[in-house]
């Protein structure tokens, strides 16, 4: 008795960790292959006065699976076609906080997306691409996502000591603004926040924060509540972006 109950309790993880390996199968082959053909991306977040255009493929979003797994809850199911393809539908849930969660559907021959969906915690489309008309072949292409680099989270912390970043958000870039500053990009596998330290302050607006701090400014803007933004941002005590400079491109580096 005690055997089968331990085997039932296994279920529900071992399914889970496929539905993962499944998705990085996925985004692996999507480094390398896309479709292509007649694209509808629609973006209502941030708001803008024409939000539907057409493209010839998908919009990148930097999936990166290992933060993926820490950070949702993935599960797969059959779903409808897509621009008259085949497809399996990969809902991606945050197992904490109040980020976006996002729907694929992907083409269950070619392995590659043929469609995606962010939506806000209380179901509000933020965002959504999906092929309309698909041409018979796959494209080949390559694209890189860059590894976060080692140590630029303690950097991060030393830089804007007090900073409590949203669950599941890590530092996975950093580089210079033309306007002035430095611009640190925070991930959770799926969603990127915009961290900037600036010189000046930033127009309010919906999915912005803005604390000063000293003589300087630090914004974080993304697709969170504002509540959540400006908590992220009310414990900083100092800024210094010397630790950061380190993680600069090369271009970008102020030495």
């Amino acid at each position: 008795m005690r055997r089968g109950a331990w085997l039932v309790a296994l279920l529900p993880v071992t399914a889970g960790a496929s539905d993962l390996d499944d998705l990085t199968a996925v985004l692996r082959q999507a480094r390398t292959h896309t479709a292509r053909g007649t694209v509808e991306v629609s973006v209502f977040f941030p708001p803008r006065e024409v939000p539907t255009r057409l493209a010839s493929v998908l919009p990148t979003v930097p999936f990166r699976p290992a933060l993926l797994g820490k950070n949702f809850n993935v599960t797969q199911q059959p779903a409808s076609p897509v621009a008259g393809r085949d497809v399996t539908r990969f809902a991606l849930v945050p197992k904490v906080g109040q980020a976006a969660r996002w729907t694929l559907w992907v083409d269950r021959t070619w392995n590659v997306p043929l469609a995606f969906e962010e939506r806000m915690p209380d179901g509000t489309l933020a965002r959504r691409a999906t092929f309309t008309q698909i041409e018979p072949r796959l494209a080949a292409r390559t694209l890189k996502v860059p590894g976060v680099p080692s140590g630029l989270g303690a950097a991060l912390r030393a830089a804007l000591p007090g900073l409590r970043p949203p669950p599941g958000f890590v530092p996975t870039a950093v580089a210079t603004r033309k306007a002035g500053g430095l611009e640190v990009t925070l991930g959770d596998g799926a969603n990127v926040l915009a961290l900037v330290l600036a010189p000046r302050s930033v127009r309010a607006a919906p999915g912005v924060a803005s604390r000063q701090v000293g003589g300087r400014f630090v914004w974080l803007v993304g697709n969170l509540p504002g509540t959540d933004l400006q908590a992220a941002l009310s414990g900083i005590r100092r800024v210094d972006d010397t630790p950061l400079g380190t993680f600069l491109p090369p271009t970008d580096s102020k030495d």
